[in-house]
């Protein structure tokens, strides 16, 4: 983390701040307190997934030049395949991404990894990147 402190505006440096002095403790910790949310916020951001890189403030899944854009709900069920290293069942996808009982009738789930994967098999040819597997869902 840089800080430039300076009673001028310019800076011959990069840096992730600037204070001018005199300055105030408040001032001080008030400018790290947003460099760190900055850096907290950006990093959160985007996450590798596999050989693609998942930009969520953009809502995109990107590798090399192509993309594609993502939903919420794609982006929710990604970061709970991603996080999980056993297969996660068809019922835990309902209540953790769409907050519906598990004993629904529904095919929300079927539905929603066929187009994430169609997408994702259309603009990358990869037809493996969700993997259905007896117990559940995996990446």
């Amino acid at each position: 983390m840089k800080i430039y402190v300076s009673k001028n505006e310019k800076s011959p440096i990069k840096y992730d701040g600037h204070l001018l002095i005199p300055t105030t403790i408040n001032e001080m910790n008030s400018m790290i307190e947003k460099i760190i949310a900055k850096k907290k916020f950006y990093s959160n951001s985007s996450i590798k997934v596999k050989n693609y890189l998942m930009d969520k403030n953009q809502k995109k899944l990107s590798k090399e030049r192509s993309s594609i854009i993502l939903t919420e709900k794609e982006i929710k069920l990604i970061e709970l395949l991603l996080n999980n290293s056993k297969p996660i069942s068809k019922d835990t996808i309902l209540s953790t991404v769409w907050n519906y009982s598990a004993d629904a009738d529904t095919h929300t789930v079927e539905t929603h990894i066929y187009r994430l994967r169609k997408k994702i098999s259309d603009q990358f040819m990869d037809d493996e990147f969700i993997i259905n597997k007896k117990d559940g869902y995996s990446l």
